[in-house]
């Protein structure tokens, strides 16, 4: 039997990788989560967004995400500034932000963790790894397990 999820806020991806997107939204829909899955491309954007500026100045088209994974290296604004910038802001700070990575550097990971984040995931190279990070991710979401003792399996 499928487990209800706990909430029914968006989870929102931060990366500028377009294959990257779509392979995330084909494994989210593949495990059936019912989430939204919202995009956005760049730290920049994802500041907007949470927001809701310009683009996303309705609130009915940029609803509050309840988890958001946050790609490390994008234009404009890289993933650790935009993390520095969320958990300074107390009215975003309670947000669980998990970092993806096309590397796993301790000093990333380091870096992320000190900033707020709560794991470090270094991106699958495969549909069927994004498939595992997708279960893995709702399985702590949904049972609101700490995100780094399942982050560090996954950053092998």
């Amino acid at each position: 039997m499928r487990q209800r999820p706990r909430t029914t806020d968006p989870v929102l991806i931060a990366d500028d990788d377009t294959d990257d997107c779509l392979i995330a939204m084909e494994a989210w829909e593949e495990c059936g989560h019912g989430n939204d899955l919202r995009f956005v491309q760049d730290g920049l954007e994802l500041m907007d967004y949470l927001y809701q500026r310009q683009r996303f100045a309705d609130a009915s088209t940029a609803p509050r995400p309840g988890l958001i994974l946050l790609d490390l290296s994008m234009p404009k604004k890289n993933g650790l500034e935009t993390l520095a910038e969320i958990k300074s802001d107390l009215s975003l700070r309670e947000i669980p932000t998990l970092i993806l990575s096309t590397s796993n550097t301790p000093k990333e990971a380091s870096e992320a963790y000190s900033l707020g984040a709560c794991g470090f995931i270094t991106k699958p190279g495969t549909f069927h790894g994004y498939l595992n990070m997708m279960r893995d991710v709702r399985e702590a979401w949904l049972d609101m397990k700490d995100f780094s003792s399942f982050a560090s399996s996954l950053s092998r």
